[in-house]
């Protein structure tokens, strides 16, 4: 007998025939005789509705307050999932985060895990019923408020609920097979893995892969908890990620010979900035840097040109979500005189293209595809940056599609047949 967490994202709940859907496959599971603990996002798109809402009545809703609505949303959706499941014969009882034991730290709006104290879901499991949990919710221990997770927060839910009861498979279902080789909206030959590891789907994750958010997927490896991405539309098997302990399961390490690319992500949601002539000598790039840590911004790609002949001078480029190009702006140009740098190019035109691969540890030539592939396409590499396991390039907005296409291609990823999309977005 096994102790399965399942998540069932927005989508997998956005009305009641949905709902009474997901009652059945949760009820199925409990009568295979596993003990099952559920959690839950809010139905459909009720958290971007209700974040509108706060906006018609506040121009900066108060942060406690933000999070009390948001969290109303799950539980909407807990209570009548625990409700759908009753007339199938089985006792379901719908708990919050701070019932569930969720303690957090005191960051409204994008609050982190600090501890899982399931008491009240062990009990629960004992006596024999399913436990159904309001997911992206929390408790802080100090102020004594409710908080919230932030954008996926029901995936670092159920991964956290799965480490503290020590689980057997964390599933996380969506309206998606899995995890595949590029988005299939954008690749549509991309074809569904069977297994990947922690590492590689961290880097798909960070790089723009939507499917698992990557604050999970970080969750559960450093709590070595066995992720099964599935589709609540389909029964059949989804994605193995990490190491586990269930039986289907090929820890990591133990495979034949291990593909060298695993996926291309896709990422539209940076801009560039670049800092032209900036003076070229020691200490200026941490002083921009500050400014730009300084203003909340988080920075990914760093370019510094070679200084031009007899100025003395450089440009430096960098990427960062388009959320922050502004503040990260204004910041600097606040600076301008004391960093001396001549001015600021701002382009949020671009998209970062990765390719992820736990085997271009041991293979040569990689590289080379991906120029190889966008040089024959005629499509221009403005910046690149590297990692043990990952290459990543900015392009044109205009030409990532096709980018992603012809490298998922020439790395030879092509399925057989255009892969199958439920609905929604991939939540």
């Amino acid at each position: 007998m096994a102790l399965i967490v399942q998540k069932y994202g927005g989508s997998s709940v956005a009305d009641a025939e949905s709902i009474k859907r997901v009652a059945k496959r949760i009820v199925d599971t409990r009568r295979a005789g596993h003990d099952v603990v559920v959690a839950v996002s809010a139905m459909g798109d009720t958290t971007d509705e209700l974040l509108d809402l706060a906006g018609q009545v506040a121009p900066i809703p108060a942060p406690r307050e933000l999070d009390m609505l948001l969290s109303s949303g799950e539980r909407i959706s807990m209570a009548l999932l625990a409700m759908a499941i009753h007339p199938m014969g089985f006792e379901a009882r719908s708990f919050t985060g701070s019932q569930a034991g969720m303690i957090t730290d005191a960051t409204h709006g994008a609050a982190r895990i600090v501890d899982v104290t399931p008491v009240r879901l062990r009990e629960a499991l004992d006596e024999g019923a399913i436990v159904i949990v309001a997911g992206f919710q929390g408790f802080n221990r100090d102020t004594r408020d409710i908080t919230t997770l932030g954008r996926g927060g029901s995936d670092t839910t159920a991964v956290a609920l799965a480490a503290a009861l020590e689980a057997d498979v964390c599933e996380i279902y969506s309206d998606v097979d899995g995890v595949f080789t590029a988005d299939p909206r954008v690749v549509p030959r991309a074809r569904k893995l069977d297994r990947i590891s922690s590492e590689e789907m961290l880097e798909l994750a960070a790089n723009g892969a939507k499917v698992l958010y990557i604050r999970a997927v970080e969750y559960a490896r450093r709590h070595g908890v066995l992720i099964h991405a599935r589709s609540t539309f389909s029964s059949a098997e989804g994605t193995w990620v990490g190491t586990g302990r269930h039986p289907h399961h090929v820890p990591e390490g133990e495979h034949m010979e291990e593909p060298i690319v695993a996926g291309v992500a896709t990422d539209l949601g940076q801009a560039k900035i670049t800092v032209v002539g900036v003076p070229d000598v020691p200490g200026k790039a941490a002083e921009i840097f500050k400014i730009v840590a300084k203003s909340g911004a988080n920075v990914d790609m760093i370019v510094q040109n070679v200084s031009a002949a007899g100025t003395a001078r450089t440009d430096i480029s960098f990427t960062l979500p388009k959320t922050d190009a502004t503040t990260a702006l204004k910041a600097l140009a606040g600076e301008q005189i004391e960093v001396g740098f001549e001015s600021l190019v701002h382009d949020d035109q671009i998209g970062k293209l990765s390719v992820v691969g736990a085997g271009m540890r041991t293979h040569s030539g990689v590289s080379a595809t991906l120029f190889e592939a966008l040089s024959t396409t005629g499509i221009n590499i403005e910046m690149i940056s590297t990692s043990e396991i990952r290459i990543s390039v900015v392009l044109r907005a205009a030409d990532i599609a096709e980018a992603a296409r012809v490298v998922h291609t020439a790395y030879g990823l092509d399925g057989d047949a255009d892969a199958t999309i439920y609905a929604g977005t991939g939540r």
